[in-house]
Parts: structure tokens; C-alpha cells; sequence
């Protein structure tokens, strides 16, 4: 595990303690629990980004003229 040092405004150190006095933690766990999900956001969006470039692709394949047509979309209901 890597410590870091981060410098914030004595206010938000403030209400940083404050927080994690409330949630019976510190603030190095409330930070280090921050950087976590920043993380896991960042894996979500690549996999929601690869997704979209799938349904993209998908997309640009599709062709009016692939449809089924009138005639034969009733013929199948018929059956």
C-alpha cells in the first residue's frame, strides 16, 4: 500500500473529520475509498464506451431494404 500527502483548505480538512466521525471511519479511509471509485467509474465508462461502438457498428450496418415487406410480413401472421 502507497501513502500520499494531499494538501486541502483547513475548512474542508474540517468537515473531512467531521464526516468520518459520523461514519465511524478516517479520512485517510474516506479518501482512499474516493480514489477507489474514481477508478471503478473510470473502468464502467470504458465499458459502456466499447458498447456503444458496438451498437454503432450495428447500426451502420443496418439497410432499409433488409427489412421484411408488407406482403410478406401478413403471409406470416396468416400461418
Amino acid at each position: 500500500m502507497k501513502n500520499i500527502t494531499v494538501s486541502v483548505e483547513d475548512g474542508v480538512y474540517r468537515a473531512a473529520r467531521i464526516l468520518a466521525a459520523e461514519r465511524a471511519t478516517s479520512v485517510s479511509a474516506l479518501v482512499a475509498d474516493y480514489l477507489r471509485s474514481l477508478t471503478a467509474d473510470e473502468a464502467e465508462f470504458t465499458r459502456l464506451e466499447a458498447q456503444q461502438h458496438e451498437v454503432t457498428a450495428e447500426i451502420a450496418r443496418f439497410r432499409a431494404g433488409d427489412r421484411i415487406g408488407r406482403e410478406e410480413l401478413h403471409s406470416r401472421a396468416i400461418r
